[in-house]
């Protein structure tokens, strides 16, 4: 979800004005892929390099988050989603992973849909911390190295039980990853769209949606 940024300066605004607009997209994009039928929506909110911004500015985006999570709890319940998060939640304000937490245990009954947060999340982290559990236990005589293969590996992961994603959409033209889901992606459609996460909204999303399923997936293969 990239761009808040940007879209603020344009307008000649504070950047937490962009990531206020930007939680609005999160409201209606939620929604629209409710109505599409998607089963997983996982969602790029804060990344673990995202600790070296400001300070005064993590922290709007910590009461942004707290604010977002306490406001959406009951369109959670009302339209029957599950919350999961992935990434170093230890690392978020008490208060914040408090809250984080409560609605992920309220909503883990819910089933027509799961919406994960990645926060304080990073890729190269979570493969790294993956393989050292692995290392760990082939270590202790628990597991054989040879033992180790694509699907265990992949149980080690914060994602564990989440399907790898079919489509990854990265708004405000950018044409990198940043350290997304490296694991995850590997035969996942990518659609780049140019617009800032705050002007990307229902109809940006089903074009993105049409573009998905007018590739030919081949994994691989011929």
């Amino acid at each position: 979800m990239d761009g808040n940024g940007r879209w603020a300066k344009e307008r000649g605004l504070p950047r937490r004005e962009g990531h206020r607009a930007g939680a609005e997209s999160v409201r209606e994009i939620m929604e629209a892929c409710k109505e599409l039928g998607v089963g997983y929506l996982t969602l790029f909110a804060f990344s673990s390099e995202n600790w070296s911004r400001p300070a005064a500015e993590v922290h709007a985006l910590m009461a942004l988050l707290e604010r977002f999570l306490r406001e959406k709890a009951k369109d959670l319940d009302r339209q029957d989603v599950r919350l999961l998060a992935i990434g170093q939640l230890d690392r978020l304000p008490a208060k914040t992973r408090a809250l984080l937490d409560s609605i992920i245990a309220r909503t883990a009954s819910h089933s027509s849909m799961t919406m994960v947060l990645a926060l304080s999340y990073g890729a190269r982290e979570e493969i790294v911390a993956a393989a050292r559990s692995l290392a760990a236990d082939a270590a202790a005589g628990r597991l054989l190295p040879e033992a180790i293969d694509a699907e265990l590996f992949s149980s080690r992961l914060q994602t564990t039980g989440i399907p790898d994603p079919d489509l990854l959409i990265r708004t405000s033209g950018e044409m990198r990853i940043s350290n997304f889901l490296l694991w995850q992606i590997s035969y996942a459609e990518i659609v780049i769209v140019k617009k800032n996460w705050p002007d990307f909204r229902e109809g940006d999303l089903f074009e993105a949606v049409e573009e998905y399923q007018r590739r030919h997936r081949r994994f691989g293969a011929l």
